[in-house]
């Protein structure tokens, strides 16, 4: 379940963000700990003026790094989740004290599973989250991000598996005493596999 091990576009995403993040708060560490070395190594003969390190290395240098940040987050973002395709499957995902129950269109009617949620891979899933009781969270991590399930409220969440596998996803929101159990497990298909699955098929 580990987010950095990615099976999916909007995984990898999150993935390359948190790389992106590491790197930028790592270049930061590094400068305050050579500022820091050098204000105990150096003295200077003269007292310096402020506006070089308070004014450029104290403000302008941290804002534009996490405006940097800042604008990748949102580009991702953009890319991953905001944008319409067509070609995107649509599944109605409902968060219960203490279960999943999963409803999405097949060959001969709506196909209701709990617990499980059946994807072809290779192609965009488009997740309606919403909850029957308290708030709950919807995440896979190797396919995507979170996205908080609320009672009478819907959240759309885009996941995408690139190969066949089963996927392990669980609740992310303390939602009552047996919120450690409330898990679910994502079956992303081959085209044979999810051809069968639509015919009402287990395959």
């Amino acid at each position: 379940m580990s987010t950095l091990d990615t099976a999916g576009p909007a995984a990898a995403s999150v993935a390359t963000l948190w790389w992106a993040m590491l790197a930028g708060s790592a270049v930061l560490t590094l400068l305050v700990m050579a500022l820091l070395a050098m204000a105990f190594i150096r003295r200077p003969r003269r007292a310096p003026g402020t506006s070089l390190w308070i004014g450029w290395l104290g403000v302008a240098m941290p804002t534009t790094i996490l405006m940097v940040l800042l604008g990748f987050a949102l580009g991702i973002g953009e890319r991953t989740i905001a944008r319409p395709v067509p070609e995107a499957i649509t599944v109605e995902a409902t968060a219960h004290q203490w279960f999943w129950n999963f409803r999405q269109p097949g060959a001969t009617g709506a196909i209701e599973t709990q617990n499980v949620l059946h994807i072809p891979a290779g192609r965009p899933v488009d997740v309606r989250i919403s909850a029957a009781d308290v708030i709950h969270s919807f995440w896979v991590p190797r396919l995507a991000g979170k996205m908080d399930a609320i009672p009478g409220h819907v959240n759309v969440l885009r996941i995408e598996a690139s190969r066949p596998g089963e996927f392990e996803g669980l609740c992310a929101e303390f939602c009552g005493l047996e919120h450690t159990t409330h898990s679910f497990r994502v079956m992303a298909y081959d085209e044979a596999g999810w051809a069968a699955f639509q015919l009402g098929e287990r395959p």
